[in-house]
C-alpha cells in the first residue's frame, strides 16, 4: 500500500510548496544598494561620453603613423649623456626618490596610528589623520615642488620634500587600513600585563603590519621613480630635468635616450623591490612577477647540512637559556646582517649624492610669510570661472576615459595573468611580463611621444593614462582573481563546466567587489596623473597650472589645487561608499 500512497502525495506536496513560495515575500534590494548601482551606471555612462569626446579613433591613429615615421626619422640614432654624467644623474635620481620615500615612510607611521580606528586617541585625532592622508594625496607632487623651489635653493631638497609629502597620503592610508585589520589578541595581552601604549604598538601591532608596510613603501618607491620625471619640468634636478631640457630644445635623440634609461631603472626597481622585501622580511616572495621569480632564484635553498644541524621541534625545548639568548652566526643571520649593512650604505650614499643643504631647513622659515601671501587668497586671475571649471571637467573626463579603457583591457590581461584563469603557464608568464614592461614606462614619457606624433590635446593624455593604468590595474586584478575561494571553481569543474563557464560563474563574480575597488583607486590616481600630463601638453587643467606656475601667478595655482582637492574628496567618498555597500 505504501508504494501506492507515496506517489499520490508527491503532487500535492509540490503544489503546496509552490503555493508557499508564491506567497513568500520576495527579497528586496535595499534603496542604498540600488542607489549605488545607479551611481556606478552613471559613472560608466560618463566615462563612455568622455571617451567619445576625447577624439580617439582607430582611423586617425593609423593616419598618424606617417607622423610617427617622420618623427623617428628626424630623431635619428638615440644618444645618451656622457657616461660619467649619466652615472651621476642616475645616482642622483635614485637617491632623491629613495630619500623622499623614506621620509614619507617615517612620517606615515604616526599619521596612520592616528587615522586607524583601533589605535587613535579619539575621534578628532582620527579625523585629523584621515584628513592628512587625503590632503597629501590630493596635492600633486609637481605643485609641492613649485612651492619648495621658491622656499629653498636649487638642488635636491625641493624634490625630496615634494616626493615625501605627496607619498604620505598613500603609505599612511594603506598602513592605517592594515592596522585596523590586525589580530587584537597580542595587543590586548600586552595591555593586560601592564604594558604601555608604546609597547602595545611596537610588540603587538608593528610585527603584524610590518610586511604590509614594507610592501607599500617599496611599491610607493616604484611610483615615485616614475613620477620623478615630471618634477624636472619645475626645476628638480636629476634625469627628469635633463630630459625636459632635451625635449624643450627639440633634441629628441637625447630625450628618448634618457627616457630609455628611466625605463631600465623602473624595471630594475621592480627586481630590487622583491629582493629587498625578501631580505627584510626573511621570507621568500610567493608572487609571480619578474622580481619575485628572481628573488626566489637568488634565495639559497637549505642544504642537507643545514637540515641536519637544525634542531627539530622536539629538541628545541631542551635548548638552554644561554643558547636561546645567544643566536649563532649561521648563514641566515650572516645574510640578513649583510643585507642590513648594504641597505644602510645605500641610504647614506643617497643622502650624500643628493648633497642636501641642511641649512635651508633652518633659514626657509623666514620666507614662509612672504611666499604664503603669494598663494593666498585663491583666484582665477585673468581666466574666467567657466574656462577653469571647463578645464577641470576636461581633466576629469580624461581620467574617466582612461580608467574605462584601462579597466576593459586590464580585465582581459589580468585574467590571463591569474594562475587559476590562464590556460597554461606560458600564457600566464607572458602576461605577467607584459604587465611589468607596461609599469616600467612612465606615463609622462609616453604622453610626450604621443603628443609629438598626434599633437596636443586630450587624445594623447587619455592614451598615455590608459596605457599606464593597464600595468597597475592588471596586476591588482590578477592578484585579486588568484585570491578568490577555490571551492566554487572546483565544484563547477566537477560538473564538467568549461574554463570560460568557470570564469564567468565563479571567478568573476567573486572578484567583482575587488574590481570595483580597483577601478575607483585607478580613477583617483588618474585624476592626479591627468593634471600632471596636462603640464606636458596632455590637455586639461594641467596646462593652466603650468602657465600659472611659470608666470608666478600662484593664487591661480592655489585655486587649481583646491579644485583638485575637492574632486579627490568626492572620488574618495564614492569609493568608501561603494566598498561599504558592496562588501
Amino acid at each position: 500500500m505504501s508504494t501506492l500512497v507515496a506517489p499520490s502525495r508527491r503532487p500535492a506536496e509540490a503544489s503546496d510548496a509552490r503555493s508557499i513560495a508564491e506567497r513568500a515575500p520576495k527579497r528586496r534590494r535595499s534603496p542604498e544598494r540600488i542607489a549605488a548601482a545607479l551611481t556606478l551606471v552613471a559613472i560608466v555612462v560618463a566615462a563612455i561620453v568622455a571617451l567619445v569626446d576625447s577624439g580617439i579613433s582607430i582611423p586617425s591613429m593609423v593616419e598618424s603613423w606617417g607622423n610617427a615615421e617622420r618623427f623617428f626619422a628626424r630623431v635619428g640614432p638615440i644618444s645618451f649623456p656622457e657616461p660619467a654624467q649619466l652615472l651621476y644623474l642616475t645616482a642622483l635620481t635614485v637617491g632623491l626618490v629613495l630619500c623622499g620615500t623614506l621620509l614619507a615612510a617615517a612620517i606615515s607611521v604616526p599619521v596612520a596610528y592616528l587615522a586607524a580606528s583601533n589605535t587613535t586617541p579619539g575621534a578628532g585625532w582620527q579625523a585629523f589623520g584621515r584628513f592628512v592622508t587625503v590632503l597629501t594625496r590630493a596635492i600633486p607632487d609637481v605643485v609641492l615642488a613649485m612651492v619648495f623651489v621658491l622656499m629653498f635653493s636649487l638642488g635636491s631638497l625641493p624634490g625630496i620634500l615634494a616626493i615625501g609629502i605627496h607619498s604620505i597620503g598613500m603609505i599612511s592610508k594603506l598602513f592605517a587600513d592594515a592596522i585596523e585589520q590586525i589580530d587584537e589578541g597580542p595587543r590586548l595581552a600586552i595591555r593586560a600585563a601592564g604594558g604601555s601604549k608604546w609597547q602595545e604598538f611596537t610588540s603587538g601591532i608593528l610585527p603584524q603590519v610590518l610586511p604590509s608596510w614594507v610592501a607599500t613603501v617599496l611599491h610607493r618607491n616604484d611610483i615615485n621613480l616614475r613620477g620623478s620625471v615630471v618634477l624636472g619640468y619645475v626645476g628638480v634636478v636629476g634625469l627628469g630635468m635633463e630630459m625636459s631640457f632635451a625635449f624643450k630644445s627639440l633634441n629628441y635623440s637625447l630625450g628618448l635616450g634618457i627616457a630609455l634609461v628611466m625605463f631600465a631603472l623602473c624595471i630594475v626597481m621592480e627586481v630590487v623591490s622583491s629582493v629587498v622585501r625578501s631580505a627584510m622580511l626573511g621570507v621568500t616572495p610567493t608572487g609571480r612577477s619578474l622580481g619575485a621569480r628572481l628573488a626566489r632564484r637568488m634565495r639559497p635553498s637549505p642544504s642537507s647540512r643545514d637540515l641536519d644541524t637544525t634542531p627539530s621541534s622536539a629538541a628545541r625545548p631542551a635548548l638552554s637559556l644561554e643558547a636561546a639568548l645567544r643566536r649563532p652566526w649561521d648563514a641566515v643571520r650572516i645574510r640578513n646582517t649583510v643585507w642590513g649593512w648594504v641597505a644602510l650604505a645605500v641610504v647614506v650614499g643617497s643622502v650624500l649624492v643628493c648633497n642636501i643643504q641642511w641649512g635651508d631647513l633652518v633659514t626657509f622659515w623666514a620666507k614662509v610669510p612672504a611666499i604664503a601671501v603669494q598663494f593666498w587668497p585663491p583666484d582665477f586671475g585673468n581666466y574666467d570661472a567657466a574656462t577653469m571649471f571647463g578645464a577641470m571637467g576636461q581633466t576629469i573626463g580624461i581620467a574617466l576615459a582612461a580608467t574605462l579603457l584601462a579597466i576593459v583591457v586590464s580585465v582581459f590581461v589580468g585574467s590571463l595573468a591569474a594562475r587559476n584563469v590562464a590556460p597554461n603557464g606560458a600564457v600566464r608568464t607572458s602576461m605577467r611580463l607584459l604587465l611589468v614592461v607596461i609599469r616600467g614606462i612612465p606615463e609622462v614619457i609616453l604622453a610626450i611621444v604621443l603628443i609629438v606624433i598626434t599633437g596636443l590635446g586630450a587624445q594623447a593624455g587619455t592614451l598615455a593614462l590608459a596605457f599606464g593604468g593597464i600595468g597597475l590595474a592588471g596586476k591588482l586584478i590578477a592578484d585579486s582573481f588568484e585570491e578568490v575561494k577555490s571551492g566554487p571553481e572546483r565544484a563547477l569543474r566537477a560538473t564538467g563546466a568549461s574554463r570560460s563557464q568557470v570564469y564567468a560563474s565563479a571567478t568573476l563574480p567573486q572578484g567583482t567587489r575587488a574590481l570595483i575597488g580597483h577601478s575607483f583607486y585607478l580613477l583617483d590616481t588618474n585624476i592626479r596623473a591627468a593634471t600632471v600630463l596636462g603640464i606636458v601638453g596632455g590637455g586639461g587643467i594641467g596646462y593652466y597650472l603650468l602657465n600659472a606656475g611659470q608666470g608666478s601667478n600662484y593664487q591661480v595655482v592655489t585655486a587649481i589645487v583646491l579644485m583638485i582637492l575637492a574632486t579627490v574628496l568626492v572620488v574618495e567618498g564614492l569609493a568608501m561608499w561603494m566598498r561599504r555597500v558592496f562588501r
